[in-house]
């Protein structure tokens, strides 16, 4: 079946950098769309970044300068790199995946959380 796993997230205090990391398999075909979603309690989950199977990348105004998404195609993984770290950042990371025929389509489902298939979560937490 299809799983997604998260691995990477601590305790780090503001300022400070982080790389997640998220190894996906048994997708019959690879995946077009790739994201990070993060959560925190009380609120509602919010979209960080995709990435698009022509490498295209959208951010969230709130990590843009800060955050970089990657992937290694052939390595079935997706990266999040987190730099200059901030309290607001404590949440919980989810990566997500989907089969968006094109670039737009993914940053569509990207906009409205409608990935198909998503990771159990690895937890961010920034002290001040």
């Amino acid at each position: 079946q299809v799983q997604l796993a998260e691995s990477g997230g601590g305790s780090v205090q503001a300022g400070g950098s982080l790389r997640l990391s998220c190894a996906y398999s048994g997708f019959t075909n690879r995946p077009s769309c790739l994201g990070w979603f993060r959560q925190a309690p009380g609120k509602v989950r919010e979209g960080v970044a995709a990435i698009g199977s022509d490498g295209t990348t959208t951010y969230a105004d709130s990590v843009k300068g800060r955050f970089t998404i990657s992937r290694e195609i052939a390595a079935n993984t997706l990266y999040l790199q987190m730099y200059s770290l901030k309290p607001e950042d404590t949440a919980m990371y989810y990566c997500a995946a989907d089969y968006a025929l094109t670039p737009r389509t993914c940053v569509a489902r990207f906009a409205r959380g409608q990935f198909a298939y998503w990771g159990q979560g690895t937890q961010v937490t920034v002290s001040s």
